[in-house]
């Protein structure tokens, strides 16, 4: 398959494991609510995102810390732990509990049970996938409900803030990253490029494929410029007679010529992003559809309104910015970009319906 068109639909499954988050989360903000699943019990104290920020910042240092002294079974064990929590949250709302054991449904509680033993015995990348949107859907939900409207802005505006410093200064988040790939737990989202790929099997990091991908480049590059000048070299020290120079010509028409859609090498195999790339600018989206009266959209089973919609618009179009920079062969920050396209799709929606600016800032 062509590269560009493997590419094109590796952004396009990308886009919608981000729908998936977005949408689960608008699914789940009217059933968690009935629930009184909220998380704070003062939605618009903007402190609040703050102790979410340090919350994200020791959690950061514990797991670079684990990964220095190798304690990634505990990170690892964790994760695992959180996916079966989050999912259980998820399917206690979503499907019918046919027999209870107190007030625990057990339908959805083994459901929840499956995806941990999924993610322990086989973490392919369609089961990683499959969890990260779980979970996304059920944090960006609770989250979307426990943070009102200003505080959910200034959540993304810090974090996005924060990602770019540990991206492009720090570099401490390209470590964390390089540690969790190896655990393959849902902490990321694997994009493949083609249906062969295997997450298993790879054992790759982001950088490692695009350093190899470039380094390939660059020794076929380098063995073509050096047999170019031996030909230069042989053409101008040795001449050659006009039977010689027949049968050159005669052998590159009957030399068999590389399929157009070979792949070169180097081609990625997969594409990452981060699993909180996607809950991060949903937390907003789910915010906007809680918090905001302005009459809901006419879309069956979700909760929904021209803010939150405007949210989930501008974070694809973030998303999509992103990847384009990402192709280009080196890793970014989502953040900076997907919060910012989804305050800015939030704030259009928001005037677009009629929401005075100070009433959408939270203020």
């Amino acid at each position: 398959m062509n590269e560009r068109i493997r590419l094109g639909s590796a952004v396009g499954f990308t886009c919608l494991l981000f729908i998936g988050v977005q949408f689960g989360a608008l699914a789940l903000v009217e059933p968690f609510t009935a629930a009184e699943m909220q998380a704070v019990e003062d939605p618009s104290d903007p402190t609040n995102s703050l102790v979410y920020v340090g919350a994200i910042l020791v959690m950061t240092a514990f797991m670079l810390a684990a990964f220095k002294y190798d304690l990634q079974w505990i990170i690892r064990g964790l994760i695992v732990g959180v996916s079966v929590l989050l999912s259980w949250f998820v399917f206690a709302e979503i499907l019918p509990s046919v027999a209870t054991v107190g007030s625990i449904g057990v339908f959805p509680l083994l459901v929840s049970l499956g995806v941990g033993a999924a993610l322990v015995i086989y973490p392919e990348w369609y089961v990683i996938d499959i969890a990260g949107v779980v979970m996304g859907a059920g944090a960006a939900g609770l989250f979307g409900i426990s943070f009102g409207l200003l505080p959910a802005l200034v959540l993304l505006v810090v974090l996005a803030v924060y990602d770019a410093i540990s991206v492009y200064r720090t570099e401490h988040m390209l470590d964390l990253a390089e540690g969790v790939m190896d655990l393959h737990i849902p902490v990321v989202l694997v994009v493949p490029t083609s249906l062969s790929y295997s997450f298993l099997e790879a054992g790759d990091v982001p950088g490692e494929i695009e350093d190899r991908g470039a380094g390939s480049t660059a020794t076929t590059n380098g063995s073509s410029s050096e047999a170019d000048a031996d030909d230069f070299e042989r053409s101008t020290v040795e001449p050659t007679d006009s039977e010689a120079v027949e049968n050159e010509r005669e052998l590159e028409r009957t030399e068999p010529r590389p399929e157009p859609d070979a792949e070169p090498e180097g081609v990625r195999d997969a594409l990452f992003i981060g699993l909180g790339d996607a809950v991060i600018p949903t937390i907003l989206v789910a915010s906007a559809a809680s918090f905001l009266d302005v009459g809901s959209l006419d879309v069956p089973l979700i909760t929904l309104n021209a803010p939150a919609l405007g949210g989930v618009l501008g974070t694809l179009a973030g998303l999509l910015v992103l990847m384009a920079m990402v192709l280009k062969g080196r890793p970014h920050a989502g953040l900076p970009l997907l919060n910012s396209g989804a305050i800015g799709g939030y704030l259009v929606g928001a005037l677009w319906a009629g929401v005075p600016i100070a009433t959408a800032l939270g203020l």
